[in-house]
This record gives structure tokens, C-alpha cells and sequence, in this order.
């Protein structure tokens, strides 16, 4: 009798169970390949982000390198805190010349007593008590309010100039010009007040005859 040829699977060549073995094979062979291009493409797409990840980290340090170098490039000077109080300052005093200042009430009330002891031996005429009892007392009013007035306006322009002195590069906030600026209109009024007052061209004692 003959002897037929069996494969290893032990089925007979041509038969059935022949040709499923054979497509077994090939779908195992179909996904292999298969694998090995999802592995190919996921170590690309891996590959791609870590050179997304680096130029992104590159970018960013760049930018804060750009950011250190331009806060370095900005000069140190004055915050602008003392200029600020400087302006204020000076518009106080302008506005104290106009109002009066307790310090010049004050020397004027003590000028006043000063000319009433002068006064009270009786032997002055009648101008010349007006002008010691009250007249002395107004033009040291005056007096002081001229020194106010006159500190007001030179604090404003020494805050105005400033940084001319200091850092030309930083701008000085225009609020401390503005508040400046008002100081030294309120200095200029006061002193032109306190001369026309200190000369009794404003305001001048009544004459005694």
C-alpha cells in the first residue's frame, strides 16, 4: 500500500486543512508587519515631540533671557518717591503764604505787644502808636508770609529739576510736574501778596490826620 505525505500539522497536502494553516500564517505575517509600522510610526510621533519639547524650552529661555537683559538695560536711579513728596511739600507752603501760618500769627501778635509797650509811656504821636501797635504786627505778617511763599518756590523748582541731576532716562510722572507746577504758582501769588502787603500798598495803614 502507499503512503500518503502528511505536513507537520498533519494534514494532507491539498486538503483544507492545508490552505486555513497557509492563511493562519499569512494574517500572523499581515500583523508583524503591521506592528512594526505602529512601533515606526509611535517612535516618530515620540521623536517629534521631544523636538517640539526642546524648541519650546529653547524659546522660553531665550524670551527670559531677553527679559533679564532688557530689565538690566533699564539705569537705576530714584524711585520718584522723594520728587512726589517734594511737590507736595511745595504746594503745602504756597498754600499756607495765602491762608497764614500759625507761626506768623504768632510773630505778628508778639510784634503787636512789642508796639503797645513802646506806646504806653504816651509820648508817641497818633501815627506812630497806629504804625507800632498795628503796623509792625501786618508787615511781620506779611513777612512771614513772604518766606512761605518763597520756600514753596524754590522746593517746586528743585523738584522740577531734579532729574535733570539724576537719571535723564527715567521721566518723571506727570503728576509730580503738575503738583510742582501748582506749588510755584501758589509761591509766586504769595509773594507778590506778602510785598504789596510789607509796602502798604495793599491794604496799607489808615493815615492818622
Amino acid at each position: 500500500m502507499g503512503t500518503k505525505t502528511v505536513d507537520e500539522t498533519g494534514a494532507e497536502p491539498g486538503t483544507e486543512a492545508t490552505e486555513v494553516t497557509e492563511a493562519v500564517e499569512v494574517a500572523k505575517d499581515d500583523r508583524a508587519v503591521d506592528m512594526t509600522k505602529t512601533d515606526a510610526v509611535d517612535e516618530t510621533a515620540a521623536e517629534d515631540a521631544e523636538d517640539t519639547e526642546d524648541a519650546e524650552d529653547t524659546e522660553a529661555g531665550e524670551d527670559a533671557d531677553d527679559t533679564d537683559a532688557a530689565v538690566a538695560d533699564v539705569p537705576a536711579g530714584p524711585t520718584g518717591v522723594g520728587q512726589g513728596a517734594g511737590a507736595v511739600v511745595s504746594a503745602a507752603l504756597g498754600l499756607v503764604s495765602l491762608t497764614g501760618s500759625w507761626i506768623g500769627t504768632l510773630a505778628g501778635a508778639r510784634q503787636s505787644l512789642v508796639g503797645q509797650l513802646k506806646v504806653s509811656s504816651g509820648s508817641a504821636s497818633v501815627a506812630e502808636q497806629i504804625q507800632a501797635v498795628y503796623g509792625d504786627s501786618w508787615q511781620t505778617t506779611a513777612l512771614w508770609g513772604g518766606l512761605f511763599a518763597l520756600a514753596a518756590l524754590v522746593t517746586g523748582v528743585v523738584v522740577l529739576a531734579r532729574p535733570a541731576f539724576g537719571s535723564p532716562a527715567r521721566p518723571q510722572a506727570p503728576w509730580i510736574k503738575s503738583v510742582s507746577w501748582a506749588g510755584i504758582a501758589l509761591g509766586v501769588i504769595g509773594l507778590l501778596l506778602a510785598v504789596l502787603k510789607y509796602t502798604d500798598a495793599l491794604l496799607g495803614l489808615p493815615s492818622a490826620g
